[in-house]
């Protein structure tokens, strides 16, 4: 028997916790199907997620069909809760990607299906709801060929559409060979040669065995009818998820390697990560290292997943996915791998990167505001700890301020956000007006250097900088163009942790990127032996010192290379009735949005374009009105563009304001520089 890790996806109440349940229950896991809306679903285990019927967290279950365990991840729909979606997609054999029968493809549909398609995942679609009035099967076929791809395949027809008998009538057919036809050679010469006969030019074995081959390479995608409510389909799609999808891979006698997908907290507030096992075998006492820093640590327990639970365990082998205990360090998305010894013998290694994002980073944020009674240090500790879980919630304190403020995907996290200080932690907490969240990019080079012991420079160390402009998408690059042995490491390492900490806020406050950052001089002052005194420490640099001149002379190199401020762009496809477009055109102008593509299609017409994400939210607000209720927007995040009209926005810093030399000097020595 083999495993196979599998996420189910799909845009939010298409059904795919109600598909989990009946997978379970199908399984018999479950004695009972859970339902949504009463709030008894297995994998819905947060009680704000029971109250309000969505899926907020991801979850793991694992069940056993015939030929295959399968540990399942149903993952959030809500486009809000996106981060949780990408944690999963790094550890996954297959998918499922849920469509309604009755919504069809929906904009969260498209966002993943692309993504999917991207990272090359094995995905089989069904479409749930059937049953529902209003349901339909050759309408959604088209739409999925338009819309998400060309290359589904349905596995059979729906019969009884929108009725509580409707069921799912299995056959390969003639547009099943005509998708295969485009990835499989063979097939494509016997559909030439005999195209008025093409069905049975082709044995069904030789179809279904080009159908596994290509679903295995994720070039095309079989297509499931169905009703998680009423398990039509669903004993098909078992066996598809059995045939079609790959089993998971790895050497559990290679060396150890892994990813951390989720973390959340036990009972008592201890850490416990949720990680996939690509090689090797982690066992209980192991001591591992994981993380970017990387950090070292030794686990105290495991649990693996099996029959719709999960059970402590000696160890986790490849291909396996398990709970451990005792890093408290962990951090969602971390790597791990060995220890350095195993990692030398046995060529562990460390991972190439520490995560990678397969969607656009949140460009919201919003200031926490406490309560009355709120005591702000618990405030602090409990966002840090949903920071910990959620790394795309970027947590900023304000020391000066004292306040608090986190990076968001929409309105509907916020709220979450709200909920879950309040259940978990007891916290009673507002939000002020959400904003969007910029960027910073240097427009030229600028350098700047200060020197040991040289006025007005009060720290014992030299740090020369210079800042370049990079590519797009680049991030920040550290260099040296100083010899690595002209002082100790730590006192080069203190420099590259600041450069990056420091800029998270540039000269109008936001995250500086695409830039490299090289040190051109460096110095310090060694210990001094002095006869009757032994070492004289407050004559000698420390790491203090260049991580408090670090930021004076960064800012002063990006002050001389100037700075342009981005906002973030969100690609835009807008459908409405074509008679609408006169109201339409006049208002996305208003709004900043840019139509670069205008069809018509009947009565129909679609737009697509760029729209500031500042005013998505206004359009989403005045589309109804504007299209008698028919328009659909989705939208998602682009590029950042330059702010060239009106102020340019700022962001309060959090900092100890490097800008202004004084002021700085003041909080960090306690001293006035020149």
């Amino acid at each position: 028997m083999h495993l196979l890790n599998l996420g189910i996806l799909a845009h939010v109440d298409a059904g795919k916790t109600s598909l989990t349940e009946r997978l379970l229950h199908t399984a018999g896991v479950i004695d009972e199907i859970g339902s949504v809306d009463d709030g008894s679903t297995r994998t819905d285990t947060l009680a704000l997620e029971r109250q309000r019927g969505i899926t907020i967290k991801s979850a793991v279950v694992s069940f056993p069909l015939d030929g295959v365990t399968v540990n399942l991840i149903d993952t959030p729909g809500h486009p809000d809760f996106i981060a949780e979606v990408e944690r999963v997609l790094g550890v996954l054999d297959g998918a499922v990607l849920v469509v309604s029968a009755v919504e069809g493809v929906q904009a969260q549909t498209r966002v993943l299906m692309r993504t999917l398609r991207r990272l090359r995942i094995p995905t089989l679609v069904f479409v749930n709801k059937i049953d529902r009035r209003g349901a339909q099967d050759e309408a959604v076929l088209r739409s999925m060929a338009r819309r998400l791809t060309r290359s589904v395949v349905p596995m059979g027809r729906a019969a009884g559409l929108g009725t509580r008998d409707a069921r799912f009538v299995p056959g390969l057919g003639q547009a099943a060979l005509d998708v295969l036809a485009d990835h499989d050679d063979e097939l494509l010469s016997a559909y030439v040669e005999n195209v008025e006969n093409a069905e049975n030019a082709v044995s069904s074995d030789r179809l279904r065995a080009a159908l596994a081959e290509r679903t295995r390479q994720a070039l095309v995608h079989p297509v499931y009818f169905g009703s998680a409510i009423t398990g039509a389909g669903v004993p098909e799609l078992i066996t598809g998820i059995e045939r079609l999808l790959p089993p998971a891979g790895g050497d559990p006698d290679g060396p150890l390697s892994g990813t951390v997908f989720k973390v959340e907290r036990g009972p008592v507030g201890e850490k416990v990560a949720y990680a996939r096992i690509f090689s090797g075998t982690l066992r209980t006492r192991d001591r591992i290292l994981f993380g970017a820093g990387p950090e070292e640590g030794k686990v105290t327990a495991v649990s693996v997943f099996d029959h719709g639970t999960d059970a402590r365990e000696e160890g986790v082998a490849a291909g396996r996915i398990a709970r451990l205990w005792g890093l408290g360090g962990i951090r969602t998305g971390d790597k791990i791998w060995g220890s350095p010894r195993a990692g030398a013998a046995e060529g562990g290694g460390v991972p190439s990167a520490a995560y990678e994002h397969h969607f656009a980073p949140p460009t919201l944020e919003t200031v926490v505001v406490p309560g009355r009674d709120v005591d702000r240090r618990s405030l602090h500790v409990a966002l840090t700890q949903l920071a910990e879980q959620d790394p795309l919630i970027d947590v900023r304190h304000d020391a000066v301020r004292r306040e608090a403020s986190v990076s968001l995907y929409g309105e509907v996290q916020k709220e979450v956000i709200q909920a879950t200080l309040a259940d978990e932690y007891g916290l009673d907490v507002t939000f002020r007006e959400t904003t969007t969240i910029c960027v910073e990019r240097p427009a030229g080079t600028g350098t700047a250097v200060e020197y040991n012991k040289r006025d007005p420079n009060p720290f014992l160390a030299t740090v020369g900088l210079r800042v370049d402009p990079a590519p797009v998408g680049s991030g920040v690059d550290f260099r040296l163009e100083v010899e690595l042995g002209a002082m100790p490491y730590a006192f080069f390492k203190a420099v590259e942790d600041t450069v990056r900490e420091t800029l998270d806020q540039g000269l109008h406050g936001w995250r500086v990127t695409d830039c490299a950052v090289t040190m051109t001089h460096s110095g310090y002052s060694p210990r001094q032996s002095h006869a009757h005194q032994g070492f004289d420490k407050s004559m000698s640099s420390t790491g203090a010192d260049f991580r408090g001149l670090t930021p004076l002379v960064l800012v002063e190199a990006l002050r001389r290379a100037g700075t342009r401020v981005y906002e973030p762009m969100h690609r835009f496809r807008l459908e409405a009735p074509a008679d609408t477009l006169g109201a339409l055109l006049p208002v996305l102008a208003r709004l900043g949005a840019v139509p670069q593509t205008t069809a018509t299609h009947g009565s129909g017409c679609v737009l697509e374009g760029v729209v500031p994400a500042a005013r998505v939210h206004a359009l989403e607000q005045r589309l109804p009105g504007l299209t008698r209720g028919e328009g659909e927007l989705e939208s998602a995040f682009d590029h950042y563009a330059a702010v060239t009209r009106g102020t340019v926005p700022q962001r309060p810093r959090t900092d100890h304001n490097p800008l202004n030399r004084k002021e700085y000097l003041l909080n960090v020595t306690h001293r006035v520089g020149g």
